[in-house]
């Protein structure tokens, strides 16, 4: 396939707002492909290089870009993915020099659209609107099998690429030699938000409520002695976790696959700041003189696989069981098993005076299901809104392109006049909210960029935040975290704002300093 033949549909899909037809452009783009194109395709279209990254930074792109792009597209996938790897590849006294020369001749004979593509893919910022998620739908559409399937094979295989090539080599008898392989991560299950726990009640009916921990997310695999340790994104983070290690290599069991939460604790037991554990992960530590400073603790809330059986298609309340058994209490999650709603108010109000974020409310006969936002797992955080002032907006990406979407949000500065930036968020805003910001921004405009328009600061919106947190990044110090937009209060006016005041009141009633 020509690299052009691809680089069109990845447009089209950046341009698609549906989720049906952005999986079926992608499917129709994938039939195409020639069997040894198919993990380059996928790659591609995911915005990855098979391979590995290239190693290749703004400078010396802006080196070996060259003046005119191809009048003709002429560019094979495979011609393209071997001069990549070849540039990657180099290495040694004069290597900038070999990779620049590398570069600038496949750029070269690449039209410009395909020279854009190329730049983005090489730079990790390819936004298509190919998530991958989308992309597995596309890849059981273009094969033939159920989409469940192919899901599944992508949760125990941890790689999109290689489900792919095995479903569109061999449909659904390629998939079926997907398994859980000790030492090598699968991909996790994910939550979606609920409201209240009333909600998340109605949703589930009897459910299992647990902490839910503001650490890091760990994936533990044991395979005798040897322990390793995956986080959220599979990457492995082993050496920087001794303590996890330790905990894990202690269980009576020779072979585990654990999920869990890895957090650093106070000494009265109430948990650090989510980016004080995480200073655990920094990618150049002491690790001993880390341990010693800010010990970890790790408590598991699922068994995906035990002593040579998979357990990821037993039911939730079956697994949590289990786990509870092969695992000492302390290294289990509290959990509450319920449908009353006091009990479940009750345990939610523990949780937050224990200071975590809220609780987990999972379903009790739920299988594990790899990346699923579905209502088997639900989030429950109590949340504070804010009344913000809108600074600036930045343009949108994929579905979103032609609006501005990601808002620049400010606090009232009483002491100092003006506005105090807190952070961004593109959450919780609908197509109508979108198009009417967008139109009611541009009136505001004071000065853009390439990115972004910075508007008079008269628009307030009221924003749900679950914490603010400390941060460097802005000049107050804080910065929101999991922020979204709730409503615009065109009942208010800019000096009805909350104040940086409030905001730091909020803080120091969570029990973290100003």
């Amino acid at each position: 396939m020509l690299l052009a033949a691809l680089v069109d549909t990845s447009e089209r899909v950046a341009r698609t707002r549906g989720r049906l037809e952005k999986s079926e452009r992608l499917a129709e783009c994938l039939r195409r492909l020639a069997p040894h194109e198919v993990e380059i395709g996928v790659g591609y279209l995911s915005g990855e290089v098979p391979g590995g990254r290239i190693h290749a930074g703004p400078a010396l792109l802006r080196e070996s870009r060259p003046a005119a792009a191809a009048g003709e597209p002429s560019l094979e996938l495979a011609d393209v993915q071997r001069e990549l790897r070849a540039v990657a590849g180099a290495s040694g006294a004069g290597s900038r020099t070999e990779k620049a020369r590398r570069l600038g001749a496949l750029l070269a004979r690449a039209t410009a659209s395909e020279q854009s593509f190329l730049l983005r893919l090489v730079l990790g910022e390819l936004r298509q609107g190919a998530l991958e998620s989308v992309l597995i739908d596309a890849v059981a559409q273009a094969a033939g099998v159920p989409k469940a399937q192919v899901r599944r094979a992508a949760m125990l295989a941890g790689s999109a690429t290689a489900v792919a090539t095995a479903a569109l080599a061999r449909g659904a008898e390629g998939l079926a030699g997907f398994r859980i392989e000790l030492l090598r991560p699968i991909q996790p299950m994910l939550a979606q938000p609920a409201g209240d726990v009333e909600d998340a009640l109605a949703t589930l009916g009897r459910a299992g409520l647990e902490l839910k921990l503001d650490g890091a997310r760990v994936q533990v695999h044991k395979a005798g002695d040897e322990v390793r340790v995956f986080t959220r994104r599979l990457n492995d983070v082993t050496a920087a976790v001794p303590e996890v290690v330790a905990a894990c290599r202690a269980l009576p069991a020779r072979e585990l696959v654990l999920d869990g939460e890895t957090i650093a604790l106070r000494p009265d037991g109430r948990p650090h700041p989510f980016q004080v554990t995480m200073r655990r992960f920094g990618r150049k530590l002491d690790v001993d003189a880390m341990r010693s400073e800010l010990p970890l603790d790790v408590f598991f809330f699922d068994l995906l696989y035990a002593d040579g059986a998979e357990r990821i298609d037993a039911a939730a309340d079956e697994r949590f069981r289990e786990l509870a058994q092969r695992l000492p209490a302390e290294l289990v999650v509290p959990r509450l098993v319920t449908d009353d709603l006091a009990r479940a108010r009750r345990f939610l109000g523990d949780a937050v005076a224990g200071g975590h974020e809220g609780v987990m409310a999972k379903a009790l006969e739920a299988s594990y299901v790899a990346g699923s936002r579905g209502k088997s797992w639900l989030k429950v955080k109590p949340a504070h809104t804010l009344d913000l002032v809108v600074l600036a907006a930045e343009w949108g990406h994929g579905r979103r392109k032609g609006w501005l979407s990601n808002l620049h949000l400010g606090a009232l500065d009483p002491a100092r006049g003006g506005f105090v930036m807190l952070g961004k968020t593109f959450k919780g805003l609908s197509d109508e909210t979108l198009a009417w910001q967008t139109e009611r921004l541009l009136a505001l405009e004071i000065g853009r960029d390439a990115h972004t328009v910075h508007v008079r600061p008269e628009l307030v919106v009221e924003i749900a935040v679950n914490e603010l947190q400390a941060s460097p990044h802005y000049p107050a110090g804080l910065a929101l975290r999991f922020a979204r937009v709730k409503r615009y209060r065109t009942d208010k006016r800019p000096e009805d704002a909350d104040t940086i005041d409030t905001v730091r009141a909020i803080r120091a009633g969570a029990g973290e300093s100003p």
